[in-house]
This record gives structure tokens, sequence and C-alpha cells, in this order.
């Protein structure tokens, strides 16, 4: 009997180490980090503003390194777009059917919110927020999850970047963060982006908290293992969201030993994997807590069990409890609002 939760898809853990650039691609990336201001600015003139109820400022806002669209490789299979009808293109996921290209995977969109009372000027961070399955942004990440409504009253500094994944599909495919460099790529481009809507700071370095929920474990484990953004990860929470690459997941917790965070809170739909990556951390001599440590900061590794009642479809409202995602933000006390 398979442990994940009614409605939950993905695809089987794909092997390998992502999707390798090609010299003529590393050279095309090149020219475009030239022309970033000019890119920056035309994100900008197809920005959005939207309204995520209890959050501050909100906009929705292309993405030329967001997950999708695209078209490379999953890892050790071949082509993502693996299915044809006559001029259309789509992908066969696992649980989900056929989907299309459009509009599955053609949505290049990012939701970015800042609470109100953000100060680049003092100590902030960026949280990198990965949905799960059947959501769209605007429906499920900024309204019924609350998604920026949480990060306002966590009371962090925070910028949240949402990507749009596979668009309202029992699909958890990671797009372009299967690629190496892809997780870099994406917040370089927020680097680039930013100023223009929080204000001047160095938005290119800031560190980063990835949370994931659900089908978001798998962007979140190949973003974080070949993403080449490792050195800026302060954080990783995975909130109910542990179906997969249960191995790649230690190998990341145990890369960034005393200078990252790691929360996993679980209900019984993902509590066999828990289990297995509590024990693949002690056999690499990580020690690892139980429930919601008073304070998240480098070195801290947690598992937080949820009541037996605890539904996967609303973990993201009702938990350990209600908004855990406020709750593990507000722990990150070095980038809480007024501290300098």
């Amino acid at each position: 009997m398979s442990p994940h939760p009614p409605g939950f898809a993905g695809d089987p853990p794909p092997p390998g180490e992502g999707v390798k650039r090609t010299p003529h691609r590393i050279v095309l990336l090149a020219a475009l980090a030239l022309l970033a201001p000019t890119l920056a600015e035309a994100r900008m003139d197809q920005a959005r503003a939207i309204a995520c109820p209890g959050a501050g400022r909100s906009w929705l806002v292309p993405f030329a390194s967001a997950p999708f669209p695209y078209d490379g490789d999953v890892p050790g299979k071949g082509p993502f777009l693996d299915k044809r009808d006559g001029e259309r293109r789509g992908h066969a996921s696992p649980r989900g059917g056929v989907y299309w290209e459009n509009p599955t995977y053609s949505d290049n969109r990012v939701l970015i919110s800042v609470p109100k009372g953000f100060d680049p000027a003092r100590p902030a961070v960026i949280v990198v927020y990965l949905h799960g399955n059947l959501a769209t942004l605007e429906r499920e990440v900024c309204r019924s999850q609350g998604v920026p409504r949480q990060v306002a009253a966590s009371g962090l500094n925070a910028i949240l970047l949402a990507p749009q994944l596979a668009v309202n599909a029992l699909d958890s495919s990671a797009g372009r963060f299967w690629e190496a460099g892809g997780l870099r790529r994406f917040l370089d481009e927020a680097g680039a982006v930013l100023p223009a809507l929080v204000g001047s700071g160095s938005h290119a370095s800031l560190p980063v908290i990835v949370a994931a929920y659900s089908g978001g474990y798998l962007p979140a484990a190949f973003g974080l293992s070949v993403g080449g953004a490792t050195d800026r990860i302060v954080g990783l929470l995975l909130l109910d969201a542990l179906y997969g690459e249960v191995d790649r997941f230690a190998e990341i917790v145990a890369a960034r030993r005393g200078r990252m965070a790691f929360v996993s809170a679980y209900s019984a739909s993902s509590r066999v994997e828990n289990a297995r990556l509590r024990s693949l951390l002690a056999a690499r001599g990580l020690d690892s807590g139980e429930g919601v440590p008073p304070k998240l900061g480098p070195g801290t590794v947690s598992f937080v069990p949820t009541p037996p009642a605890t539904e996967h479809g609303t973990f993201l409202t009702r938990a350990f409890a209600p908004d855990p995602l406020k709750v593990l933000l507000g722990r990150f006390e070095t980038y809480r609002i007024g501290r300098r």
C-alpha cells in the first residue's frame, strides 16, 4: 500500500546528479548575464500586482529561469516532453497521466511577496516556497494555504519567492531545477528583479530558506543538491514533503551540518520516510531532536510528528499548530524585523 496521501503524485525518484549544461549553453547563459538589467526591466514590465490576504505587497512576475517551461531531460530517463499529439507536446506523469505543455508546463511566473515593514537595510532572508500537486500560485499559495500571509505573520524580514511548478497537476516535476546550477540562476535573476520591487539592497547575496510542501520535495531535492546555491542555504523546511529522494536529502543535510537548520514536519502519510531519513542522518553522525525547537539556527536538526488526525491536504494551515510555516519561520530569530 502506498504511503502517499490520497491524490498525491510525483515522478519516481530519478537517478543521476542532475541535468548537465553543455558548453554552448554555458556560453549562452554568460551572454544573457550581460543583459541582466535589460531582462530585469522586461520582467517588471510584465509584473502584475495581486492581493494576497493578510500579506504585504505581492506580485506575479515572469522569470526566464523559472522551473517551467522546460524542454530538457529528466535525470537518467530522457526527454521531459516525451509525448506528442500533432504539434502538441506533453509529459507522461506516472500518476496523473499525460499533461500537455500548454497549459501545465508553460507558466513561468513567480509569486513575490514582501511583508509590511520590510527593511532592505537590515538582516533579511529569502524564503523559496515550493508548492505541491494540484496547485496554482493564486488559488493555493496566495489564498487557501496563505503562504504570503504566514511569511508576513512570522515576523521575518523576508522576501517570499514561490515559483509556479506544474499547473494544477498530479505531477511533482522539477523542471529547470533538475539542471545543474538551476537554483542559482533562479536566485540570481531574483537578485536582478527585486530592487525594482523592494528597494536597493544586497538581494543577490541574501541567505535563503527553502520550504517545500508535499510534491515540492522533488524540486527541493534537486535544487539543493545540484542547484549551485548551497552556500546561501540557511534553512530547509519540509512540510509533509518527504515522499522520495530520502538519500538525497540525507546528503544535503549532512553536507550543510553546522551551517543550516533542518526541520521535517510530517503526518502519518510520510512517517516511514521520515524515520528512514532520521536513521540515515544518525549513521552520518548527526543527532536530531523531536518537536519544534525554540530557535532555529545553524546545526539544528529536528523532526516534528503531528497528531494522528492531521490531514495532508490541509497541512499548510493545520498541522502541529495552526499555520505551521509561520511558526517555523518565526524561530529564525536572526532575521526578524527590527533586529539589527
